[in-house]
């Protein structure tokens, strides 16, 4: 969503896959996975996205053989918001962000202000304890250790995210989530 800043308090739905769909974490038997290495080392470096990143928890995730959801719950206490709401302004008297006010505005020859959208500024720099952050760190770390245990592995470059809105969507998800070992065959 261009006018979401995937770093403001929220719960997000994330999928990320394997490379080329390669069943790397493990198998599916009698409707449960059944993790390989690579599987258990994705399942552990999961939980330690905590202990990692700031103001986020976590809620229902699977390892499914080629790919992992979960949902992940920013939960900024301090309510972080967009700069723009709080009164930034170009001469930076309401701010003390003087070195980024290239990232909340652009501006024209003739001086007038232009904000960027979340969107246009998440093109130009992620920003620290996003979705996009944390799943890229997630990822980064699952690589590095099968790597360094001399495991071939690799992920698809990008990920899927879906902003939660309500709770019925929130129930839904969850419980997608827990049973699709279950659905799994049943899809494959």
């Amino acid at each position: 969503m261009q006018n979401w800043d995937y770093g403001w308090n929220g719960r997000y739905f994330v999928t990320t896959i394997t490379k080329n769909r390669v069943h790397y974490f493990g198998k599916i038997e009698n409707e449960e996975m059944v993790l390989s290495n690579i599987g258990t080392i994705a399942y552990i470096l999961w939980y330690e996205i905590k202990n990692h990143t700031k103001d986020v928890e976590l809620d229902e995730f699977v390892v499914m053989p080629d790919h992992i959801h979960g949902i992940l719950v920013i939960n900024n206490f301090e309510g972080k918001t967009d700069k723009r709401e709080i009164g930034l302004t170009i001469d930076n008297k309401n701010t003390e962000d003087n070195d980024n006010i290239s990232d909340i505005f652009n501006t024209k020859t003739d001086s007038s202000i232009i904000p960027l959208t979340p969107g246009q500024r998440r093109f130009q720099n992620q920003g620290k304890n996003t979705v996009s952050s944390i799943l890229g760190s997630y990822k980064s770390a699952v690589s590095n250790y099968a790597h360094r245990l001399g495991f071939e592995f690799g992920w698809q470059p990008r990920f899927h995210d879906h902003l939660i809105r309500d709770e019925k969507e929130y129930w839904r998800i969850k419980n997608y989530i827990k049973n699709n070992p279950k659905n799994w065959n049943k899809k494959n």
